[in-house]
């Protein structure tokens, strides 16, 4: 089963966040920040598992663009140049059900590199 595509896709400069709206009724709210620290390319995942790179100083990045990707997906440009991770629909809905999990994932992890999260 594959996961569904967004009926609506809006950005929202000023609070820095995507909005996704689905045909269940459903409605996320992803952080920018959340998004560009779980960017599904090379840079953060690497070329397999044991590989992923912590990504750190994103706080106030912001997206500038977003391309469309066939009719499976988007590509975003972050404000840091980053413009190479394509989110499936699969890994955006993703991101959403599991946005609560994860972003206590990423803060375990900055707190356990020492790094101290510089507030938005």
């Amino acid at each position: 089963m594959t996961a569904p595509a967004p009926l609506e896709i809006k950005l929202h400069q000023i609070r820095r966040t995507l909005e996704l709206v689905y045909d269940d009724g459903r409605i996320f709210q992803l952080p920018c920040e959340y998004l560009r620290v779980y960017s599904p390319s090379a840079e953060v995942c690497g070329h397999g598992p044991g590989q992923e790179v912590l990504q750190t100083g994103k706080e106030q990045v912001s997206i500038n663009a977003i391309r469309p990707v066939g009719g499976y997906g988007i590509c975003p440009t972050f404000s840091d140049g980053h413009n190479t991770g394509i989110y499936t629909w699969e890994t955006l809905y993703d991101l959403c059900v599991h946005q609560r999990e994860r972003w206590g994932e990423y803060l375990h992890k900055l707190k356990e590199a020492g790094y101290e999260r510089q507030q938005a």
